[in-house]
């Protein structure tokens, strides 16, 4: 999901930004998580998707 909600290329999609709303919901809305847990798994591992998707894996979030 791209900061700025304009482009639609995938400018930025590997990168989480957890203070930008639409990013936030977009991301809890695809892997079905709370902003809790997607907040806990940023915190835990960073920002890259792939990263966090991973970690939501390991903890059997997705």
């Amino acid at each position: 999901m791209a900061d700025n909600p304009i482009y639609r290329d995938g400018r930025d999609d590997t990168r989480i930004n957890l203070n930008q709303a639409h990013e936030v919901r977009y991301w809890t809305g695809k892997w079905g998580i709370t902003e809790t847990v997607l907040r806990a798994a940023v915190a835990a591992v960073g920002v890259l998707v792939k990263d966090v998707e991973a970690w939501l894996r390991r903890n059997g979030h997705v």
